[in-house]
C-alpha cells in the first residue's frame, strides 16, 4: 500500500488474531430466513430442495478452504470445523468470518435457480457468522452433538407441528396449543396414531441433518511438484554441477480427497472414531 500523510489511519485498525492451538468452529445462520421461506413458499415442514441448496453452499466453501475439516448443517445453518493447526490468513478473526460468510453467501444465491428453477428469488438473502474457540476435542464432540440434538427436537416439533395444520386442520395458534407441554414420547404417538407417520422412517437428512467430510478417494493421487535431492546420489561432480542438482524435481504423491455428504449419527462413538483426523492436532 502506497504511503501517504494519510496513512496513519491505519494505526485505527486493531489486531484481531484467534487464539492459537484452539479449535476452531464457525457457525453460519440464516438471517431472517422464516420470511425468506414464506415468501418463497417453501415446503413445510422440509423443502428437499432449499436444504440441498444449502448443502451446496457448504461444499463449494470446504472445496476453497482445505483447512475445513468437518461441516454439520440443518435448516438454515452450518457449522465449519477447521483442523486445530490452521493458520488461515494468520487466524485473523474478521478476515476468515467475511470472507467465508460472504462465499457461503454468494454460493446460495449463485445456484438458487439449480435448486428452486421456478421460484424466481425476490431479494437478497443473507447469512450472519460467528466462530466459537474450543480448548479441547471433548467440547468439540459436544459442540456437533447439540447440533445434532437440536436438529431432531425442531425437525419433531417441526413435523408434529405442521401435520396438524396440514392435515388435521388446527390454525397455526391451535397447533401450538396442542404441542404446548408436550414430550417426546406425545409427539410420535401424535404422528402414528393421528396421521399413519413413523417419525422413525422419515428421511435421515431432515431427522439428522447434513454432515460433510473430507473422504479419501482409493487409487487416485495428486502428485506435486517440489523441489528435492535426488534419491541416489550422483558421482562427484564439480561444485556447480552439485548446486544445480538440488534444484531438480521430484514428485510428491499425496492421497486425492473428496466432500463426501452424509445424513448419519455424530453423537455416537462410532463417527469420531472411523475418522481420527477430525480432532487431531
Amino acid at each position: 500500500m502506497a504511503g501517504s500523510k494519510f496513512a496513519y489511519v491505519r494505526n485505527f485498525e486493531l489486531p484481531d488474531p484467534l487464539l492459537p492451538e484452539t479449535y476452531m468452529v464457525l457457525r453460519i445462520d440464516g438471517h431472517a430466513f422464516h420470511r425468506l421461506s414464506a415468501d418463497h413458499d417453501f415446503a413445510k415442514p422440509n423443502d428437499e430442495r432449499a436444504l440441498q441448496l444449502m448443502d451446496h453452499a457448504a461444499r463449494d466453501v470446504m472445496n476453497e478452504f482445505k483447512d475445513i475439516v468437518l461441516a454439520f448443517g440443518e435448516s438454515d445453518e452450518y457449522s465449519f470445523l477447521f483442523r486445530k493447526s490452521t493458520a488461515l490468513y494468520n487466524r485473523r478473526e474478521a478476515k476468515i468470518l467475511s470472507t467465508i460468510t460472504s462465499l457461503f453467501t454468494s454460493s446460495y444465491v449463485f445456484n438458487w435457480s439449480k435448486y428452486l428453477p421456478d421460484t424466481p428469488l425476490k431479494y437478497c438473502p443473507s447469512f450472519d457468522g460467528r466462530i466459537i474457540l474450543y480448548p479441547s476435542a471433548t467440547i468439540v464432540r459436544d459442540y456437533f452433538s447439540w447440533r445434532q440434538a437440536d436438529t431432531h427436537i425442531n425437525n419433531l416439533y417441526n413435523t408434529v407441528f405442521w401435520a396438524l395444520v396440514l392435515q388435521g386442520g388446527q390454525t397455526t395458534t391451535e397447533a401450538h396449543a396442542t404441542l404446548r407441554g408436550t414430550v417426546s414420547s406425545t409427539k410420535h404417538e401424535i404422528l402414528f396414531s393421528r396421521y399413519g407417520i413413523n417419525y422413525n422412517d422419515l428421511p435421515a437428512r431432515y431427522r439428522k441433518g447434513s454432515v460433510l467430510v473430507r473422504t479419501e478417494v482409493p487409487g487416485e493421487l495428486d502428485v506435486e511438484a517440489t523441489n528435492a535431492q535426488p534419491i541416489e546420489s550422483p558421482a562427484p561432480a564439480p561444485p556447480t554441477a552439485a548446486k544445480s542438482s538440488q534444484g531438480s524435481k521430484k514428485k510428491k504423491e499425496r492421497v486425492r480427497t473428496v466432500v463426501e455428504l452424509l445424513h448419519c449419527d455424530i453423537i455416537g462413538d462410532d463417527f469420531w472414531n472411523a475418522r481420527p483426523n477430525l480432532l487431531a492436532d
